[in-house]
């Protein structure tokens, strides 16, 4: 295996300053104690999932709620029945002599 090779095929799994193609290419598995080494000391199992801004605040976690989603709902109901009935009064009020 020629080493630009090994280099290419390893580039987006292993950081660069580890795996050098030496190391890679050896006959020996003593040369990737480094490599070893690196890996286990990295965190085992499922990274933990992280949710960001509205959702993150307010449906995901310990502090879920649906309590903002139905203000949001709430608020919308009644500016648009309040525009409702100021626009049934601004077609009342002329009819009302």
């Amino acid at each position: 295996m020629h080493p630009s090779l090994a280099r290419r095929q390893l580039n987006g799994l292993v950081p660069p300053k580890i795996a050098t193609p030496r190391l890679v290419s050896g006959n020996s598995g003593g040369g990737l104690d480094p490599l070893v080494d690196f890996y286990s000391k990295l965190p085992k199992g499922r990274a933990p999932s992280r949710f960001g801004g509205i959702k993150g605040r307010f449906f995901a976690g310990k502090n879920a709620s649906a309590g903002p989603a139905l203000a949001i709902i709430g608020g919308i109901f009644l500016i648009g029945y309040t525009l409702d009935y100021q626009m049934h009064l601004k077609h009342h009020k002329n009819n009302a002599h």
